[in-house]
């Protein structure tokens, strides 16, 4: 009898905590939250400071526990509640977020946000999901988020030009700047139907570099050229499957690159002609980048979670000849823990989105800039034209926007680069709505 009345109290509890009414507990909460992550930050931000300086073959302390975990089903409670209310900015100044308390829950609802691309001021678009499945198409502006026809299957920008290009069904259409004029229609054939993991429009609009997982295209007026996997022996076995496709165009739209999991990285000049390679330093190649100047072309290449990345002249690409895991004085290693997803280029350095949930700058040297970590590997990252603000998404469901430099906004940051998160979007499966935080 004793046992069913605690029960039933205790379910009263709960019931009453639904609704805010014991301010006690929430403070209780909100007290645990803040110092167990500030705890954690120190403590993680103290191991990457001695591993830095010291080598990490010398670091002999246990890797730090976030121990939140338990808390994280009624955070989630008390954000959504927050949202209802329009009390957010409150609720983010009394529960800094933070990605490792919620794995349990990003596990069963996360989503891939990405092809994130900047329109203009605080304007960018995003999607949601991956080539393998149903996208849906976002706008955001500042905080404000439009869902957007959910016929559209891709978006891409073009390097320079600002040229837009966007699939609808068997169609790739490229506009003059978000929404603006029209340039050229482009009728699928080949592509039809075919899962589209990156779009990059040449600056003219007039053709476009389409990366897909069944062979990678160049698309013109008349012309669906696959350069990505090519069939040299006339293999009767031969497939235009392919794994980690990745691609790339210079700025200037002179050279454009592409990789997959079973060649090199190869460079074709503007008229689709292969005029090089540079073979994986790693294990497999699996992003390519060139530096907004074009002066140099980094590749990288994966094994597992971590990899390599390397740079070469942009000024000698051509007749270039990189042999697999062999050094030489044609080309400089920038990195050697990243396997990298995604990246941008500022006029100072790179920012690259690794496996680990990590975004990294580092400069054309190799000199590490700073570090942030997200959580999640990064699948998405835009800046705006005047690089001081930056939006990532990841495979957790989660948009980021970071201020660039403005100074760490709470104690719970983990990372080296300064940066004020101005909030995070939680895009998760089966919600009813979009959460900030």
């Amino acid at each position: 009898m004793f046992e069913a009345f605690l029960l039933c109290l205790n379910n009263n509890i709960k019931t009453y905590n639904m609704f805010g009414l014991f301010k006690k507990e929430k403070k209780d909460i909100q007290e645990e939250w803040n110092k167990e992550g500030e705890r954690y930050a120190s403590e993680v931000l103290e191991m990457q400071k001695f591993g830095e300086t010291h080598g990490w073959e010398n670091w002999k302390g246990k890797e730090p526990e976030d121990k939140r975990d338990h808390l994280a089903e009624e955070i989630i409670h008390l954000l959504k509640k927050a949202n209802n209310e329009n009390k957010i900015e409150e609720f983010r100044r009394n529960f800094p977020p933070a990605h490792s308390p919620l794995i349990s829950i990003i596990e069963k609802k996360s989503q891939s946000i990405e092809q994130l691309y900047f329109i203009e001021n605080q304007k960018i678009v995003f999607l949601v999901g991956t080539a393998y499945q149903k996208r849906q198409a976002y706008l955001l502006n500042n905080g404000d988020v439009l869902e957007l026809d959910s016929s559209i299957r891709v978006i891409g920008k073009s390097n320079r030009g600002n040229v837009f290009a966007i699939a609808i069904e068997n169609k790739i259409t490229t506009f003059q700047g978000w929404e603006g004029s029209i340039i050229k229609e482009f009728k699928l054939s080949a592509l039809a139907g075919i899962g589209i993991t990156k779009l990059i429009p040449f600056n003219n609009g007039l053709k476009i570099l389409v990366v897909t997982s069944e062979g990678i295209y160049i698309i013109s007026e008349n012309d669906e050229n696959m350069i990505c996997p090519v069939n040299d022996n006339n293999d009767n076995d031969w497939t235009s499957n392919i794994d980690m496709e990745n691609a790339t165009l210079s700025n200037d739209n002179e050279y454009i690159v592409v990789g997959s999991q079973d060649s090199d990285h190869i460079i074709f000049d503007k008229n689709e002609k292969r005029i090089g390679s540079i073979g994986p330093q790693s294990s497999y190649p699996h992003f390519c980048l060139f530096s907004k100047n074009d002066d140099q072309l980094i590749t990288n290449s994966c094994h597992f979670y971590n990899g390599i990345t390397i740079g070469v002249d942009g000024k000698k690409l051509n007749n270039i000849n990189i042999e697999a895991y062999q050094e030489n004085g044609d080309y400089l290693v920038l990195d050697e823990e990243m396997r990298v997803y995604v990246g941008l280029s500022t006029s100072e350095f790179y920012i690259l989105g690794d496996a680990y949930g990590y975004i990294r700058a580092f400069d054309k040297q190799g000199n590490k800039v700073w570090k942030h970590f997200l959580g999640s590997t990064i699948s998405g990252i835009a800046i705006s034209n005047d690089e001081k603000t930056l939006w990532i998404g990841s495979f957790s469901g989660m948009l980021h926007k970071l201020q660039l430099g403005k100074g760490h906004r709470d104690k719970h940051t983990l990372g080296t680069g300064n940066h004020y998160e101005e909030f995070r979007l939680i895009i998760w499966r089966d919600e009813d709505k979009i959460l900030k935080w």
